[in-house]
């Protein structure tokens, strides 16, 4: 059963090594930091070569061995890496090649002079722990440098007479080639790591910055779909502070509408029909309660309840509501774009004192309650398909500016005879000073 696993193995070791190690996991600076390292490796393999190489066609003929044992630390330190996925020792070990081996070169081929100065190659150690490890980490690896430089160059001062002869021969002008060579090679490498993690370094920036647009798109949906929810002082006030929510407001008129013959009529519909009969009629009454300025409190089956006064949109919030109770009657009257089934409402308003807040941690609603909520209800129940039952209180607020039918009595379960006003609409006089966006609904 185990046979079988060996080749999947070797496709996920190879597909590590193609993508430099970079585990499904890491961040976008670990993928960074392998990937530089991988880079780094890459060319410092094949200037090493290359270098032998050109020593040789210019006269000197320099041993292979310590190219060559270079090359298999590299290759086999990587390959280990690719095998344990321990990124922090392999970069540990490998930048400690890039800083030792140079100097071993030059000690085995002689002097700073003689070896060109390859020791500069040991520059990417430094500069490599600032691209893999950061700079307060580099600083180390910058100073174990200088000190090599400073070993190196006391050795070569102290041994330069009693040794002159022993050192390997190079003629001046190869000298002089690879200390161009090197100077060269070191900046050129330097510069080719430095661009590449600038220009990955700015396409990450370009995936925090398309992230950070598109979680400013997703913050503005959430704002919007919260504000569909709660009015917008009580959503500013829950986005900043966990406290509970309930306010008592002194004087509020509340209404709600309830659909006539609801039950009946959706009983010959087909679900998505209902729905959709009901999404029609309320969001024309959600355009209505924005006209008017006031606050939808939310919809129950296929009740619909309003509430004026709870903010500071609309000051005789009170003739707000009436306006838009006459609005929405209206409506479904001569609409039948929005009531093609010519359904009928009944209306009631209360204006009293209330307690509002946010219900509830999950699925939260922002709903009122109080003695002029359940008025405002059971006149609702209590009334006649296309009539707008008030309160005394609210008639009293709205005698001088709207008309009303007779008194009536009525009673409800829990509060006895009540006296209703039913409202027939603005007098000539309050027609005259209705907001302009009133008039036009009639």
């Amino acid at each position: 059963m185990s046979i079988p696993a060996a080749p999947h193995s070797t496709a996920s070791f190879l597909e590590r090594l193609r993508t430099a190690g970079i585990e499904p996991g890491d961040s976008e600076q670990v993928r960074l930091n392998k990937s530089l390292l991988m880079l780094t490796t890459g060319l410092v393999s094949v200037a090493s070569m290359l270098w032998l190489v050109i020593y040789w066609a210019l006269g000197p003929q320099l041993s292979s061995t310590l190219p060559f044992a270079f090359q298999l630390l590299l290759a086999g330190n990587m390959l280990l890496y690719i095998k344990t996925r321990n990124f922090d020792f392999f970069r540990i070990t490998q930048i400690a090649l890039f800083l030792f081996m140079p100097f071993v070169v030059q000690w085995t081929i002689g002097s700073f002079i003689t070896a060109s100065g390859i020791v500069l190659w040991g520059l990417l150690a430094p500069i490599g722990a600032i691209l893999f490890f950061g700079v307060r980490e580099s600083v180390a690896w910058f100073f174990a440098w200088v000190f090599m430089i400073a070993l190196s160059g006391m050795f070569d001062y102290m041994l330069a007479d009693s040794t002159s002869g022993t050192y390997l021969v190079v003629p001046i002008r190869t000298s002089v080639v690879f200390f161009a060579l090197n100077f060269v090679a070191v900046a050129t490498i330097i510069y080719l790591l430095l661009r590449y993690s600038i220009q990955e370094k700015l396409k990450i920036q370009d995936k925090f910055d398309e992230a950070h647009r598109q979680l400013a798109i997703e913050q503005e949906r959430a704002e919007r779909l919260l504000l569909n929810i709660l009015p917008e002082p009580i959503a500013t006030r829950l986005k900043h502070s966990n406290q509970t929510i309930a306010d008592g407001f002194a004087d509020v008129t509340v209404m709600f509408a309830d659909i006539v013959n609801f039950t009946q009529v959706a009983a010959n519909m087909a679900p998505n029909q209902v729905f959709a009969m009901l999404n029609r009629i309320f969001s024309a009454f959600d355009d209505l309660a924005d006209q008017h300025g006031l606050e939808k409190i939310k919809t129950i089956g296929d009740a619909y309840m309003v509430a004026g006064g709870l903010n500071e949109g609309t000051a005789d919030y009170t003739a707000a509501i009436a306006d838009m109770a006459m609005a929405m009657r209206d409506l479904l009257q001569r609409d039948f774009a929005v009531n093609a089934a010519h359904l009928e409402i009944r209306i009631g308003i209360g204006t009293g004192p209330v307690v509002a807040g946010v219900v509830g941690k999950k699925k939260f609603i922002y709903d009122l309650w109080g003695d002029t909520v359940n008025i405002a209800s059971r006149i609702t129940a209590e009334g006649v398909p296309g009539m707008i039952q008030c309160d005394t209180i609210t008639y009293h607020r709205l005698k001088e500016t709207f008309d009303f039918h007779e008194p009536q009595t009525i009673y409800l379960k829990g509060k006895g005879n009540m006296t209703v006003y039913r409202l027939i609409g603005r007098t000539q006089s309050g027609a005259a000073a209705a907001p302009a966006e009133s008039a036009d609904q009639f």
